[in-house]
């Protein structure tokens, strides 16, 4: 299978798994702080990374030079991310993080293009926004109280979106020169250390370090922890780090309006929420803005070849 198919394939898992990610986490969040869902999502996906370690009998060395080229990814995701996403999803529901979230596309093309010189085309342009609109449109026709929702989750879901973009641009360059296993298992590492280091200090100051582990006794929290560690941390850094070394940060990015639709789709089937008419409309908006940003997007890339490399391969010739 060529490998532009596969990274096609891996995104479309990703937009699987984030999209169930936010049923997960508003569960998790009925039964723990933000700051212990975080600690005990990234222990499970921890201890996860190092079974696969072990079994692989992989070795992770690396120098400091390799940590200080590592370190931005790390800190736009998971850490970043997660702690503006899962703390902006206690002031707000999780279909108001869905629209705000749909920005990310429109973040990613604008960084993209000034850092990464990966300019899009006319029609990449349109079927992207025409993607954040089906997304929109879901939203407004299921009577979302756009009024009512809290300003403080709005400002962190929105920087959730931006840590997001600026990782999928950085991640284009990082994942080129180590091993996908390698930065997964790092990024998973220190989201470990940073979130468990952040909640453990937090019980201390509040003397309530009995309580770390009571979540626990909810078979809904066990179950969605391990959900959020195992598929929504571990396999989605992997996943979204195999498809960044292959597409563009901006076709990647499309992606989580996908998971917004799978969202919908995951409430309708295992919350029984209704579907209704709207629902068919904006999934086929978003399903056409996925589809066309991404044969714009082959059809500049022939383009530049045409362009750029055939002249410079016949100046060889010649």
């Amino acid at each position: 299978m060529p490998e532009h198919k596969k990274a096609y394939i891996a995104a479309i898992l990703y937009a699987f798994v984030i999209g169930f990610s936010f049923i997960f986490t508003k569960i998790s969040l009925m039964e723990a702080s933000p700051l212990d869902t975080l600690a005990h999502r990234f222990t499970m996906a921890f201890l996860i990374a190092i079974i696969i370690k072990l079994y692989r009998r992989t070795s992770v060395k690396m120098s400091a030079t390799d940590t200080l080229k590592i370190l931005p990814l790390v800190f736009l995701y998971p850490i970043l991310f997660f702690t503006f996403q899962v703390f902006g999803l206690v002031y707000t529901s999780s279909s108001e993080a869905g629209i705000i979230q749909a920005t990310i596309p429109i973040f990613t093309l604008l960084s993209a293009s000034l850092f990464l010189k990966e300019y899009a085309g006319k029609g990449q342009k349109i079927s992207l926004y025409f993607s954040v609109m089906g997304v929109i449109f879901i939203f407004v026709m299921n009577d979302l109280q756009l009024a009512a929702h809290s300003l403080k989750g709005t400002i962190l879901i929105l920087l959730s979106s931006i840590a997001a973009a600026f990782y999928n641009v950085v991640a284009r360059k990082v994942t080129k020169q180590y091993s996908l296993f390698m930065l997964t298992y790092v990024m998973t590492f220190f989201g470990f250390v940073t979130f468990n280091s952040m909640a453990i200090i937090n019980h201390i100051i509040n003397q309530s370090i009995s309580s770390f582990l009571l979540p626990f006794t909810s078979s809904a929290f066990l179950i969605s922890i391990v959900f959020l560690g195992v598929l929504s941390s571990l396999l989605t850094a992997f996943l979204s780090n195999y498809a960044l070394s292959i597409l563009p940060a901006s076709k990647m990015s499309v992606f989580s309006n996908l998971a917004t639709l799978i969202t919908i789709i995951a409430g309708v089937s295992f919350l029984h929420e209704s579907i209704h008419y709207y629902h068919i409309i904006g999934a086929i908006i978003i399903l056409v803005g996925v589809i066309g940003t991404n044969y714009f997007g082959g059809i500049q890339s022939k383009h530049i070849s045409k362009t750029i490399v055939d002249p410079l391969l016949k100046r060889e010739v010649k």
